[in-house]
């Protein structure tokens, strides 16, 4: 991995950090022993050896880091992120019941953009304390979401939502596009804050507004983030009411392209794996949320063995109950043995990669994040492995995927600005974060 080339004042750097590991999740999987990264303006310039790094480089600050693993920050490719104000509001329940009766009308009721304010600063405090560095978020009030996650430093890609009835952020299809277009403009020239449309789903979506989205993210060159084949009940549904499946309804339509996110997609033929692999279209895999509300599987090991993307989310904290990539990386891989019956189906490295360069490459930002490489960002975790439950260690990833928890994670980076130093939140207010999730469960709680 070379140098970038710089001028004669280039051993003037920002930021040194030394490690036992680095896991690149490069193209060649590398794994180095006792290197250091090289960090400026937020980028990666140099990765080599710990023994060469002091004399190559005169850093501002240097974070020696033993017993300490460095990965890419983790890519969390599906959240509805301020609901995690309803965590464990209503849980034990099959999809349509707990959507209809439960999230539906407490939506209703208590959704706004103080609420989105203070669950999307929630949910920032809480991934930036798992290692995610980026996540794609699908909710109402995406200018909020945006503003909070701007300010806090992470990285996202705000999801404008678009659903055919009216909510309290919209009243019709034209309103939220309108609305959604407003906020892909303030946040265009934004390096951190990405946009992208967002369709509910294909039952709550008509034909024209579906295909107009179609056509402005071709044009705005954004994704497309949607959830497709959630249940064996939507996918029956949409055959009883149009005749066909609802793959195959949104092809025609032209949304199965490169720019889609397919999020849980359960219910998949090999005709329709098929037709994504052929469409370079991404699926979002999200195993504990589909676990919980047992929406059923997503063939995982199929859809890698055709070449279909295929990037891991946690969906949101009211149906999971968490945004912790760590136990999504180990219950994915758990659970694509199980699917294929092949213990040697999604392997630790793989199950890795959904998580890092598969998210960032979902999102059209793989040329940015999603490996530690030279050029890239600075989007880096550090995590200790020197502790009992990660110890010994004969094999490094399999290490961070079946044993390693996110309380092991001690230091966050996002464009190389420290969002975490010694498992203490730098951006944002850890008091504040909890007095506000108290407040709403006392209003909440009144009415449920």
């Amino acid at each position: 991995m070379p140098a970038i080339p710089t001028s004669d004042t280039n051993k003037n750097i920002d930021t040194l950090l030394f490690a036992d590991w680095i896991i690149t999740v490069d193209a060649d999987n590398s794994i180095l022993q006792n290197h250091a990264i090289a960090i400026n303006k937020g980028r990666i310039v140099d990765i080599l050896p710990a023994s060469e790094a002091s004399a190559n480089y005169k850093a501002e600050t240097t974070h020696q880091l033993p017993g300490q693993a460095l990965i890419p920050g983790l890519i969390n490719a599906h959240t509805h992120a301020a609901m995690t104000l309803f965590r464990g509001l209503a849980d034990d329940l099959p999809l349509m019941e707990w959507l209809e009766n439960h999230i539906w009308p407490a939506e209703g009721k208590w959704v706004s953009d103080e609420f989105v304010h203070d669950g999307s600063l929630h949910a920032a405090a809480e991934m930036i304390r798992g290692g995610t560095t980026c996540f794609n978020d699908m909710y109402f009030f995406p200018d909020v979401t945006a503003r909070v996650i701007d300010s806090v430093g992470m990285r996202a890609t705000v999801g404008l939502i678009l659903i055919d009835f009216p909510t309290v952020w919209a009243n019709d299809a034209d309103e939220y596009i309108r609305k959604g277009l407003e906020v892909h403009d303030h946040y265009r020239s934004n390096t951190r804050i990405m946009t992208a449309f967002a369709p509910h789903a294909p039952y709550t979506v008509s034909d024209e507004p579906l295909q107009h989205a179609a056509t402005l993210a071709e044009e705005l060159d954004i994704p497309i983030h949607m959830h497709i084949h959630e249940t064996a009940f939507e996918v029956a549904q949409a055959v009883e009411k149009t005749t066909q499946r609802p793959l195959q309804r949104l092809h025609e339509k032209g949304i199965i392209t490169p720019r889609l996110l397919a999020v849980h997609m359960t219910q998949l033929t090999d005709e329709e794996i098929q037709l994504m692999a052929e469409s370079n279209a991404s699926v979002v895999h999200c195993p504990e949320s589909n676990l919980k509300l047992a929406s059923g599987f997503c063939p995982v090991h199929r859809l890698a063995s055709a070449g279909v993307n295929v990037a891991l989310g946690t969906d949101g904290a009211a149906s999971n109950n968490d945004l912790d990539m760590f136990g999504e990386m180990r219950t994915a891989a758990l659970l694509a043995k199980a699917v294929a019956e092949d213990a040697s189906a999604l392997p630790a490295q793989d199950a890795l990669r959904m998580a890092t360069i598969n998210g960032a490459k979902a999102l059209g930002m793989d040329d940015t994040i999603g490996s530690l490489e030279i050029g890239k960002s600075a989007d880096i975790v550090s995590i200790d492995i020197n502790s009992i439950e990660t110890q010994p260690i004969y094999h490094i990833i399999s290490q961070l995927v079946y044993s390693t928890t996110r309380n092991q994670v001690d230091h966050v980076w996002v464009a190389g600005k420290q969002l975490l130093k010694n498992k203490a939140l730098t951006t944002i207010d850890h008091d504040e974060v909890i007095a506000k999730a108290i407040e709403w469960q006392e209003k909440i709680k009144q009415y449920d």
